[in-house]
């Protein structure tokens, strides 16, 4: 297997400019249907359960929530489902340019007024930009980002990903949040008393599965499919399956029926789609 050319294929989609839409579904989409194909060869290989394995799972992973995103950002009822998968990804920094993701959740919370959510990434996107022009990552603080899964040592983008018009619209914002002094610089937490997308609990170190729908970790509800450690927060799923319902939007039936292939099947619950 040539797998230079796979991950030459990631790192140029995810890189690449105007792929955060509902446009770019059948981009992602055929991405992820790629590494589907090779990681569904690479358990049958003697690579299986390799390094290179597991890193072309998790692009995949990857791919499947830039393609739901797509699919979200398509339909008006699941904005927030698309806001989710954007903040899911910076868990994923390690193998996506860092600017590109924090810009990328930050304005997908502001426009659904997650504001503390917004103003941390965006200001995170903002010492990234810096960091890009000075060519180092060295001067980062990484307080904000404490106990949870977002991880610190991310490689250092080769090049600003997004244009300098958009940078300075964020930088104004940022400012004017700053000294309104009105919001609390802290990322929400839920009942574990954890980031409430941080798939792991600090205090505890306990890890829950990240939500199919959303990339966020499934505390209660879970609904289980036949593949291992492949599930979906039932509400969340819900929403989805009534959002098809309400809209046939084609790209989410496309959704579901890639989960269907990946998963081994949908869960008995849900309805079927033709």
């Amino acid at each position: 297997q040539n797998f230079n050319i796979y991950k030459r294929i990631f790192t140029d989609m995810v890189s690449s400019p105007g792929t955060n839409s509902a446009e770019a579904y059948h981009n992602w989409a055929d991405l992820r249907d790629v590494l589907f194909n090779l990681c569904e060869n690479l358990v049958k290989s003697s690579e299986a359960n390799s390094p290179a394995h597991e890193e072309f799972e998790t692009m995949l992973l990857i791919a499947h929530y830039y393609a739901t995103r797509s699919a979200a950002q398509s339909v008006k009822q699941l904005e927030t489902v698309a806001a989710r998968l954007s903040v899911s990804l910076l868990r994923h920094t390690q193998l996506l340019p860092a600017d590109k993701a924090f810009y990328e959740a930050g304005v997908a919370a502001k426009a659904v007024g997650w504001e503390n959510m917004a103003f941390i990434f965006l200001n995170r996107f903002l010492d990234l930009t810096d960091a890009i022009e000075e060519g180092t990552l060295d001067a980062l603080d990484h307080s904000d980002f404490q106990d949870t899964d977002i991880p610190f040592e991310v490689p250092l983008p080769a090049k600003q990903h997004i244009p300098e018009a958009q940078r300075e619209e964020v930088r104004d914002w940022v400012l004017t949040v700053s000294m309104d002094q009105r919001l609390e610089q802290v990322l929400p937490r839920d009942e574990r008393g954890a980031y409430e997308a941080s798939l792991v609990a600090a205090s505890t170190g306990v890890r829950a599965l990240p939500c199919l729908i959303t990339g966020y970790p499934i505390l209660r509800n879970k609904i289980e499919f036949k593949r291992p450690g492949k599930a979906a927060n039932k509400d969340n799923w819900n929403k989805f399956l009534m959002a098809i319902k309400t809209s046939h939007s084609p790209v989410c039936q496309d959704v579901l029926k890639f989960i269907s292939q990946w998963c081994g099947g949908l869960p008995s619950t849900s309805f079927s789609f033709q």
